[in-house]
Formats: structure tokens, sequence, C-alpha cells
């Protein structure tokens, strides 16, 4: 009897060792960047969606469709988070939405963000605009894109300010608490880019619009690319990561040969962004000419290099 207390404690123990030892296993760092801290954004491959192809028929003979995403970046890239943009959905009926939902659940990704550009952003002032009907037009289509967000799992939407007019802010201020108020009840950040010159000349107007707003569910997403000069990106990123907790953006623009962006300094925004703690994803998101393919790889081997 004692030997088999003693074996079947020798048992338990070579169990909770195995555990343990499969608990340890660390992945490379590579492998945890690709999984946790990358995504690709679907405007990356515009040229490949019917809705934004170029008209002049000069895009790739190749389409697909935005429920091929998912398992397309996943199977390509090993990356699994991702961002979409209203044109690339076929259809915002509610049957469409799961259809994507499962997609999104079957190739093992996420939704980081959904970046509501629609007309209505952009007719007249958009959400900054005098006028609070037209205002208020554009904060009701926001919302029907924070409902799909939602369903969809995203952790944030974001959203163009339109017209923003510095010297007189309280427009735009109440947009965004509408707006903020709403997608925070559904627990979906709202996040503002410096970009179509707000933020990028002047990053410090975003600043000003985060803490007049002042909500958890309010705050910005850093983009790379979009700054006049290395100065004011510099000055800007810096500003600007200490309101970003949820995905910033990456762009790829001009490589080297060696697949080395030439339009900015690369490694330094990175280095910014560590250094302000940034903790959320690193969405690549390629505007360059060429194959986006490899575009989006080149961007992503860079992020594997100096994140």
């Amino acid at each position: 009897m004692g030997y088999l207390t003693a074996g079947l404690g020798a048992a338990a123990l070579d169990g909770r060792a195995a555990r343990l030892r499969r608990r340890s296993r660390r992945i490379s760092h590579s492998a945890y960047l690709l999984s946790r801290r990358i995504g690709v954004s679907s405007w990356s491959f515009r040229n490949y969606f019917p809705q934004t192809r170029p008209g002049d028929d000069h895009g790739p003979d190749e389409t697909f469709a935005l429920l091929d995403f998912p398992h397309m970046i996943a199977d390509r890239y090993k990356v699994h988070h991702l961002e979409f943009v209203p044109p690339h959905f076929a259809s915002t009926e509610p049957a469409y939405v799961d259809e994507l939902r499962g997609e999104l659940f079957r190739a093992r990704s996420f939704l980081v963000n959904l970046a509501i550009d629609v007309k209505e952003m952009r007719t007249e002032g958009g959400l900054s605009d005098p006028n609070e009907t037209v205002r208020d037009a554009a904060v009701e289509a926001a919302k029907k894109w924070v409902d799909i967000a939602a369903h969809l799992r995203a952790r944030s939407v974001s959203c163009d300010p339109g017209k923003m007019n510095p010297l007189n802010p309280a427009p735009i201020i109440d947009s965004y608490r509408k707006l903020v108020a709403y997608a925070g009840r559904r627990g979906v950040r709202v996040l503002v880019g410096n970009y179509r010159g707000i933020g990028s000349d002047h990053p410090e107007d975003l600043v000003s619009l985060f803490k007049a707003v002042k909500s958890r569910y309010f705050g910005a997403l850093p983009d790379f690319g979009n700054f006049p000069d290395a100065k004011t990106r510099a000055r800007g990123l810096a500003l600007l990561f200490n309101y970003a907790s949820t995905v910033c953006h990456v762009k790829g623009m001009e490589f080297d040969a060696a697949g080395n962006e030439m339009k900015y300094n690369f490694a330094r925004c990175v280095e910014i962004a560590k250094r302000q703690h940034f903790r959320g994803i690193y969405s690549v998101e390629f505007e360059g000419p060429g194959d986006a393919y490899v575009g989006v790889q080149n961007v992503i081997n860079e992020l594997v290099r100096d994140v």
C-alpha cells in the first residue's frame, strides 16, 4: 500500500512538473509581436477591394472581400489584429456583420479599430461644423458604426473631426462629448488621429481637445507618417502617445532596397512610442507605390526589428 501511495504521489508530482514546464515555455520575441502587438489595416490593400480600387483600372488583377481578409492576414503574416474601413464592408445588415464576426473568430483574430470615414464626416464641416444640424447628422452616422464596432468587439473607432477651428473649439467638443458618451456605454473608445492637417502641423490642438472632452473613452491615434517634418513628428508623437492606449498607425510609404522606410525615421518613431510606454497595437497602413503584400511585409519586418 505504501508503494502504491508513493507511486501515485510521484505521478502527481510528475504531472504537476509537466504542467509547469508547459506554462513556462516562452514564445520568441517576433512571435509575441506578431500575435500581440502588430496589426494590419484593410486600407493597406485598398487596391484589392472593388469598392476602393483605382478608377482607371490600373489596380491588380486579384481582388478579395472583407470576409476573406482576416484569414489572408493570419495565414500570410501570422498577424491577428486588424483595422477595417467602412467602404470595405459589403453590407451593414446584421446578417453580414454576424458573418464577419464569425470569420474573425475562425481566424482567431481581433478587430482593434474601425476607422469611420463616411460622407457625413466630410459634409460641410462634419463634426466641427458651426451648424448643429450638420454636426448631429455626422454624430448619428458615426453611432451606426460604433454599434457595428461593438458587435465586432472592436476596442475603438476613429473619427476625423472635420474642419476643426482651433479658435472656436466649442462645436467639435460638443460633437465628441455626444459621441464618446454613446460609445463609452458600449465599451468602445473614440480616437482622433493627426490626419488631413488636424493635429499634424499643430499637435497641441488635439491635446487641448482631449483635455476638454476629458474621458477615458476618448484619446489619440498617433500616425507615424502624417507630419510635415521630422521636428514636428518628434514633438507630435511625444504629445499624442500620452493619450494613446489602443492603436497607432505605422505608415509604409517608400522603401530602400533592403525594405527600410525612407520617408521618415522609423526607428526614432518606435523609440518615442516605447519611451511613452505605449502598450497598444502598431497597425500597418501601407500607402506607398508598388506591391502592397511586399510593402506590408516590409513594415512588419521593421516593427519586429525595432519594437
